[in-house]
């Protein structure tokens, strides 16, 4: 097996023309046996590397033990070796970024600056099969489009995934072969996570009904990608026709879209491709053009797009922008800002757990009277937080709670007709808590994106 994996990672290298012998390659090596392999299998074929460590410093001695791990192998080996500690926790606090996003950026931006400082041509990473199948599958369960089914990509700018054609098993049989080191992330084995439920819960159930489910699964993923790659340049030639830039703001020309064409799922790649609108924004944005609802507003991350008569009108969302959206009767999700939030309407006798964090909120949705609105904090809201009697005013909460300015322009509340139900993320109003008298409860999840 050990022969046979080093044969298809030139194979694989050679096939997509991913880098030569020429290039200076840094390897992204966490000390887990995917890139303690990938960095074996590179030695061995000779290529010239370095290796970059990040120590995020989110799980303390485990952390500081995978750095050493990989130090001592890179000096076993004879290669550049570098280190970098994040604050990551601080980060999260100064963004408001997940751990998964901030650990990201913290980590590709630090790649991309050894790449200039030591004269580095390739970034590789260690993402295999199963990381991209299991990639299918979350996007799938968060309702994304087709761009969203095609795996993870082998190669985006200078950045390299050149075991993506091994599976987790074949690496863990290299591993064992050739006696590599390697240590094991105890919160791979927490299904607080997505990708781990369906690591360990989906994944190993369908493998029961086909053993080749993997192998299977690549192939279908390769044919997803086919497609979109005839979709996006489709699409980018539809873009040169219908899309103009206007003072300032990028404007669809919806008269300018064959009507023989799906328009909606034009839409979709036309938002969903070049400014991120999500896929139920996007079907919004859609019913209110059928129903001529002229104004409208609707928000990406750093976007809004405004509804016109034949046009949609997308800009970068000013300061000022309260990002005001009604949600719809019945919604699931809505965005504000750099988060998510998912709605789930109960039973009172289904509810397992009354003290929840403060990304969960609890509500008694018979109180719930009129429009829910989700907006951006302003000047003079007030709400009754949570386990107090008297009126207290937003901006007085923020500072009690000592938030930064970049955290205070982030904060959202949700409003039910003129109250405020929910400053986001942080306590409820006391007004629409649960009681004895509550039969229904509306519970609202907040996650960041």
């Amino acid at each position: 097996m050990g022969k046979l994996l080093a044969q298809h990672f030139t194979q694989y290298i050679a096939d997509y023309e991913l880098f030569t012998h020429q290039d200076r390659i840094l390897l992204t090596v966490s000390g887990g046996v995917d890139s303690m392999v990938m960095l074996s299998l590179f030695t061995e074929a000779g290529y010239r590397v370095g290796v970059a460590h990040c120590n995020f410093g989110l799980r303390g001695t485990e952390s500081d033990e995978d750095e050493l791990l990989v130090e001592r192998e890179a000096a076993r080996l004879g290669v550049p070796f570098y280190n970098r500690r994040f604050e990551t926790a601080r980060e999260m606090e100064l963004t408001g970024e997940s751990m998964e996003m901030a650990a990201r950026r913290l980590r590709y931006g630090w790649f991309n600056e050894l790449c200039e400082t030591e004269g580095y041509t390739v970034i590789a990473v260690a993402h295999h099969a199963d990381d991209s199948v299991e990639t299918f599958f979350i996007n799938l369960l968060r309702g994304t489009g087709l761009r969203g089914l095609t795996g993870i990509s082998t190669q985006v700018g200078r950045i390299v995934r050149p075991l993506l054609f091994a599976t987790r098993k074949e690496i863990l049989e290299y591993a064992v072969q050739h006696k590599i080191p390697y240590r094991e992330d105890s919160s791979n084995r927490s299904t607080k996570y997505l990708r781990n439920k369906i690591r360990l819960g989906l994944v190993p159930r369908i493998r029961e009904i086909n053993p080749k489910f993997t192998s299977l699964m690549r192939r279908n993923i390769a044919r997803l990608t086919d497609a979109q790659q005839f979709i996006t340049q489709a699409v980018e030639r539809i873009r040169e026709v219908a899309v103009e830039r206007q003072e300032g703001m990028d404007v669809i020309l919806l008269e300018r879209i064959d009507a023989s064409l799906p328009r909606n799922f034009v839409l979709y790649e036309l938002l969903n491709s070049a400014y991120g609108f999500k896929g139920d924004v996007i079907d919004q944005l859609c019913r209110a053009l059928d129903e001529g609802a002229v104004g409208r507003r609707f928000y990406a991350r750093d976007r809004v797009a405004v509804v016109d008569r034949e046009k949609v009108l997308v800009s970068p969302i000013e300061e000022a922008d309260s990002c005001e959206v009604q949600l719809p009767e019945g919604a699931l999700r809505a965005y504000c800002g750099n988060s998510v939030l998912f709605f789930e309407r109960r039973s009172i006798d289904l509810v397992e757990e009354f003290t929840v964090p403060a990304n969960m909120a609890l509500l008694d949705a018979d109180k719930l009277q009129g429009q829910l609105t989700l907006r951006r904090w302003r000047e003079g809201d007030w709400f009754i937080p949570f386990g107090m009697t008297g009126k207290k005013k937003v901006s007085d909460y923020l500072i009690d709670r000592k938030m930064s300015l970049p955290q205070k322009q982030r904060q959202f509340v949700l409003l039910a007709g003129e109250d405020i139900v929910w400053v986001v993320g942080e306590r409820i109003d006391e007004r629409f808590r649960l009681d004895e008298r509550t039969e229904n409860v509306l519970c609202i999840t907040r996650e960041i994106v």
